[in-house]
């Protein structure tokens, strides 16, 4: 198994009294790291293991009275809740379970942010430790399998991605991602009560997939898919609770000429993104590569921010003459400045008007040269 960042972190805050709560996409390992942390770190706990999965599972945590969880419960040390997000009023059932039995550790995963599943972030406020689990991260699979092999795969990532399922099954990659970008991934949107036109939703992805890295309009993409902008933006609103995809806003303070209400979208993983467009070409014979390597950075570092508990303010910045900066990150009111470029011999210069109207900045170009330094700590 390879070793996910996020497990220390987990381990020491088992029996701190609030339930620890793993989200993120299907498919990225969350069931796997439980298994693991209940069965070897913690095997001498009596363990529980509710799969929201079972429809009686489901019955029976969908708004139950305290005696009922008594009788569920009994001696149990260790509370597993896996695809939460399944249960009618789960956050309800989980703030029962954390304030009326303090002596159990309560672990609940889901593939979608919970309050998908009607209303869990309010009744857990204050009760919780929240974990992101995404794909495997340039950190994880470099201390796994070596700095320089993991150097070695970065054509392969930026293709294929960074699932667990694709690392280790190197010779079925196109038919697990054929899997994970059908409906597999999102199923969960599916479900949800205001999706009434579910056919749009791919068309949607597809898309999002064909404008990687390039500012998005709701207007042009409801023009596109044949919705009005607010269809299109309550869909893209659910893609982000399902951890499909994740926007990044323009930085606008000083100058009037910054562009105000821009966004980008980027996917999480490479490889759903050039399965839903199915393109699988090499990197040679492919025109998107500046995308591709603009969204890899861009997920790359979503990983190492969240694994590593840093939160920061991130952005893009652009303005109507066509000035930009790819990356952008406020991390204690200093703003740190990144720009991608693929092509190692390329120059970039941080705009001069981007100095003058805030002068409190540092500026670095990522280069497949220099990469590992932006998604790793530095070293000691």
């Amino acid at each position: 198994m390879i070793a996910r960042q996020l497990s220390e972190r987990i381990i020491s805050k088992f029996f701190k009294g609030k339930a620890i709560i793993i989200l993120g996409p299907r498919q990225t390992g969350k069931t796997t790291l439980l298994k693991k942390l209940v069965n070897e770190d913690f095997s001498a706990y009596k363990t529980l293991w509710l799969d929201a999965d079972d429809p009686l599972v489901r019955a029976e945590l969908s708004d139950p009275n305290l005696a009922d969880l008594k009788r569920i419960i009994g001696k149990t040390q260790i509370i597993v809740v896996d695809e939460a997000q399944r249960i009618s009023s789960i956050g309800l059932t989980l703030k029962m379970i954390t304030d009326h039995f303090k002596s159990v550790q309560l672990l609940v995963t889901g593939s979608s942010a919970l309050d998908i599943a009607q209303g869990t972030t309010e009744p857990l406020t204050g009760r919780k430790y929240e974990y992101l689990l995404l794909p495997l991260a340039f950190e994880e699979l470099q201390n796994h399998q070596g700095f320089l092999e993991e150097k070695k795969a970065l054509h392969n990532r930026l293709i294929f991605g960074a699932y667990p399922e694709i690392i280790t099954t190197e010779d079925s990659q196109l038919d697990v991602l054929k899997l994970l970008s059908g409906s597999y991934l999102y199923k969960d949107v599916f479900k949800y009560k205001d999706l009434r036109r579910p056919e749009l939703l791919e068309a949607l992805l597809q898309a999002l997939a064909f404008q990687l890295g390039s500012e998005v309009s709701f207007q042009e993409l409801s023009a596109t898919i044949g919705a009005d902008p607010e269809t299109v933006r309550r869909y893209i609103e659910l893609l982000e609770k399902t951890y499909v995809i994740f926007r990044l806003r323009s930085l606008s303070r000083n100058l009037r000429n910054e562009l105000k209400k821009s966004r980008k979208i980027y996917f999480f993983d490479n490889g759903i993104r050039n399965a839903l467009i199915n393109n699988f070409s090499p990197l040679n014979l492919r025109e998107d590569r500046g995308a591709l390597w603009e969204n890899f950075l861009m997920s790359e570092r979503m990983k190492y921010l969240s694994n590593h508990n840093i939160y920061v303010n991130p952005y893009f910045w652009r303005t109507h003459q066509q000035q930009e900066i790819d990356y952008i990150e406020d991390l204690n009111g200093k703003l740190y400045a990144f720009e991608f470029k693929w092509n190692i011999k390329s120059k970039a210069r941080i705009p001069l008007s981007f100095s003058k109207a805030y002068p409190n900045h540092s500026f670095k170009v990522i280069t497949p040269e220099n990469y590992p330094d932006f998604l790793l700590p530095e070293a000691t």
